[in-house]
């Protein structure tokens, strides 16, 4: 294998490597997401082409947008310590009956 070198100033040498082209893309600007929308009808029986309006109205309103509503994480009930005592009592008394020779028919 041969390595090239290309003089790229008076002194400066760089190792000639094969450069892949740029990716760019053939449009002239980058991509815009527009605030226009299609008129859509709000639940306060106006309708509406700009889209942060249609969000601003429904979040006076009090209503969620689906796809961008964030829950709240759930808790695991085993995570509470109510629950973990409960449980170890319920199995406790079933261990108890159960060696006294109580048999649930």
């Amino acid at each position: 294998m041969e390595t090239r070198l290309i003089e790229i100033e008076r002194g400066k040498w760089r190792v000639d490597r094969r450069s892949s082209p740029v990716a760019r893309s053939a449009l002239p600007l980058p991509f815009v997401i527009s605030d226009e929308m299609p008129a859509v009808e709000q639940v306060d029986g106006r309708h509406y082409t700009s889209k942060a309006a249609f969000r601003a109205v429904g979040r006076a309103l009090g209503l969620t947008e689906v796809g961008t509503e964030k829950f709240k994480p759930k808790r695991r009930s085993t995570e509470q310590r109510e629950v973990n005592e409960a449980r170890r009592h319920s199995l406790r008394n079933a261990v108890e009956k159960y060696k006294a020779g109580h048999r649930p028919r």
